[in-house]
């Protein structure tokens, strides 16, 4: 509902549609999580996988690097309209597709949009959802949340940024006789492939910020997407405006985010 996920909060409210859990259905699957196993029930199929091997000093610096890069992020509401070649969302959005899934189903839709009456009528829906939310629809405790944060239900800058990307999960996959075809883990595969497109843009100077306006219905119907896609996220990107400027606020620190070789509980000898 808020457009600042820094957090990642929860929604108040549903996404247009009943949530079952992150598969929409009982799972038949493994319960191994995420992975890049093959479709389907054909026998596997192996290819030699040897990534080189850093050493420690190298793979300390590389990660040093990495961890500086990231932290540098930010979510950013003030955009400049300084156009951005569409090569580079293609990049981002061919890096978020590396990410692993449930199966290897690969349930996600990146829609890409720059023509502005789309991204009008987006920005015009997303405040009428907005209004409603600031309005009362959010709990207090929720709107206290917001507050450092700066949030409100004008999204102007919807209008501003040279694209706008909607990332949808598939519920189901159609196979080209129609016929239903089951996704596993799509919340936690949707999710992880939305992080990499995150660091893929940022990696490239780009900025974005991740929007959840609930409910997101109107997303599927300004965009003309199928029933078995349901909007997951909308991130509006471009370069950050010269006088751009961002909450001040700090991220926990590895102690309070990690935890290292917990002791059992007593008794616990399974």
């Amino acid at each position: 509902m808020s457009d600042e996920r820094e957090s990642n909060g929860p929604k108040d409210g549903p996404n247009d549609g009943p949530n079952d859990g992150p598969n929409d259905g009982p799972n038949d699957g493994p319960k191994d999580g995420p992975n890049d196993g093959p479709n389907g029930g054909d026998e596997p199929s192996f290819i030699p996988y040897t990534p080189p091997r850093l050493d420690a000093g190298a793979a300390e610096l590389r990660g040093a690097e990495f961890e500086a890069l990231m932290d540098s992020r930010r979510s950013v509401r003030h955009f400049s309209a300084d156009p951005v070649p569409r090569s580079l969302i293609e990049r981002a959005i061919r890096t978020a597709s590396t990410a692993p899934s449930g199966a290897h189903r690969q349930p996600w839709r990146f829609v890409a949009v720059s023509d502005a009456p789309t991204k009008r009528a987006i920005r015009i829906a997303a405040e009428r959802e907005e209004q409603v939310s600031y309005g009362g629809r959010m709990s207090e405790e929720w709107r206290c949340a917001l507050r450092p944060l700066g949030t409100d239900a004008d999204k102007g800058y919807l209008e501003v940024v040279p694209w706008i990307v909607v990332v949808f999960e598939e519920r189901f996959g159609l196979s080209d006789a129609g016929e239903t075809i089951k996704n596993y883990y799509v919340k936690e595969s949707v999710g992880i492939a939305c992080g990499l497109f995150i660091a893929a843009l940022h990696s490239m100077g780009l900025a974005t910020l991740t929007h959840t306006p609930s409910p997101m219905g109107f997303l599927s119907r300004v965009l003309g997407r199928p029933a078995n896609e349901r909007p997951y996220i909308l991130f509006p990107i471009g370069y950050p405006a010269a006088d751009a400027r961002v909450p001040d606020i700090e991220r926990k620190t590895l102690d309070e985010v990690a935890v290292w070789n917990p002791e059992r509980p007593v008794g616990d000898d399974d």
